[in-house]
């Protein structure tokens, strides 16, 4: 739990670099982008913003399953190593520590390719609720 703090803190402190350094702070910044990692650029919904977090949990060898993402995310990589891929064949690995962008409105899947569980923490931004997740058929990269 004191990791996941720990982040949020980190998260919330990227745009506020300007903040003093000194032995009681750290700003450490894990990501700062205006595009996916797929290139596209970033896009906020119009009206009321809502921000979601989940921390997701996926087994060595499982999977999400093909979905799409109608608005932006950002995950964090807390423990083990994730694929994402493609449609088109474009792959992209994380291990523990490192931060994405996800693909917005993108078929994808996501795969423990670790041999430990992966524990992802990911944030949506989209309106007042707004589905964050739409199931895709299965696909072949």
């Amino acid at each position: 739990m004191h990791r996941l703090a720990a982040v949020l803190l980190a998260a919330a402190a990227v745009p506020a670099l300007a903040l003093e350094p000194n032995a009681q702070l750290k700003a450490t910044p894990l990501m700062k982008t205006t595009t996916s990692w797929d290139g596209k650029p970033l896009a906020w919904p119009a009206g009321q913003a809502e921000v979601t977090a989940l921390l997701i949990e996926i087994a060595p060898g499982g999977q999400t399953g093909w979905h799409r993402h109608p608005v932006p995310s950002f995950g964090y990589v807390l423990e083990g190593t994730l694929e994402v891929s493609l449609t088109d064949g474009r792959r992209k690995r994380l291990h523990a520590g490192e931060a994405l962008a996800e693909v917005v409105d993108t078929a994808h899947n996501g795969r423990n390719v670790g041999t430990q569980p992966l524990k992802l923490l990911v944030f949506y931004a989209g309106n007042a609720g707004a589905t964050l997740t739409q199931k895709e058929p299965a696909a072949q990269p």
